[in-house]
């Protein structure tokens, strides 16, 4: 059984419907489920009339589930207040306000979010003791795909990184005290530790998602939404992560036969148009629909949350 289930998708296509769907469905088979927010628009206490937080809460009404949102923002500043401390265990006082100004600046870098959401998603994944399955309801596909991908790219990075700090280390004993013997050896060097300790964390993230997790990708049944799809597939192969299946959202309802006003003859067109796109998603995608899900006319949430997670037909082994 896999203990991680994502679900992926461009914004917009209902990632969270689908998400909390078959979290639902999860729960009703008996499993123990969390589902995890990841998209910095959460709206997964939307689906169940409920807030959420950065810790598990018990969903109402739904046994054996549980729902946490993840804050973006929040973990950016926990993530570089770490960074904060550690650095400045290692450097002199005159250089701490200039530490400082660095973090500041580093708030709204490039990568500050994938890397403080990276810290707190590895943390989700290592303490889900208690879950059957973790259901992840992941931010739009871009945002995903560079979050999958550290693993991939950060534990090369850290080696250079531990590399790097071991000749400095070297060369400032040799300039400081000659050929005696150093005061300090690379094998005790907080920072190389700590940055072993980051690596063992990638190398955890990595096999996990290859080894104990499936990804699911949302999508509508329209031209954009099949051809971004396809791009998602590609870029998730390239880091060694295949998908499993698709789920098509919001598929139009086909109107009844004896109906031939204006709407019908519109929403004729419109299916017809729909169902080209499902069978181009079947045809020239490789992993398979899993399930076509009829767009609703009120929310999704209580008894509709339940006639969806029905029509879901993925697996939960």
């Amino acid at each position: 059984m896999t203990s991680f289930t994502f679900f992926g998708g461009k914004g917009g296509v209902g990632k969270t419907t689908v998400s909390s769907a078959y979290a639902y469905k999860c729960a009703n088979a008996g499993l123990e489920t969390l589902i995890v927010s990841t998209d910095p628009a959460h709206s997964t206490g939307d689906v169940f009339d409920q807030e959420f937080g950065d810790d598990p809460q018990q969903v109402e009404g739904v046994e054996g589930l549980s729902a946490m949102e993840i804050d973006p923002e929040e973990e950016v500043e926990e993530h570089l207040q770490d960074v904060r401390r550690r650095m400045g265990e290692q450097v002199s006082a005159g250089i701490v306000n200039e530490i400082d100004r660095q973090i500041e600046l580093a708030h709204q870098t490039p990568g500050a979010y994938e890397a403080a959401l990276f810290d707190r998603f590895i943390r989700v994944m290592r303490d889900h003791d208690g879950y059957d399955r973790v259901v992840f309801d992941t931010s739009p596909t871009g945002g995903t795909l560079r979050l999958l991908s550290l693993p991939e790219y950060l534990g090369d990075w850290v080696d250079r990184l531990v590399e790097k700090r071991a000749q400095s280390i070297d060369l400032f004993e040799k300039a400081a005290i000659g050929e005696r013997e150093a005061r300090r050896r690379a094998e005790d060097d907080p920072i190389i530790a700590h940055l072993r300790e980051r690596k063992e964390k990638f190398e955890f993230a990595k096999e996990a998602l290859q080894t104990d997790a499936s990804f699911h990708l949302v999508l509508n049944p329209d031209e954009l939404s099949v051809r971004e799809t396809g791009r998602a597939i590609d870029q998730l192969s390239e880091y060694g992560l295949d998908v499993s299946g698709l789920v098509v959202n919001r598929v139009t309802p086909e109107p009844d036969d004896d109906e031939n006003g204006r709407g019908a003859t519109y929403l004729r067109k419109r299916c017809a148009n729909e169902r080209e796109r499902i069978r181009e998603a079947r045809e020239s995608l490789s992993p398979p629909v899993e399930a076509t899900i009829e767009s609703r006319v009120s929310e999704v949430k209580g008894d509709v949350l339940a006639e969806v997670a029905a029509e879901l037909d993925i697996p939960m082994e």
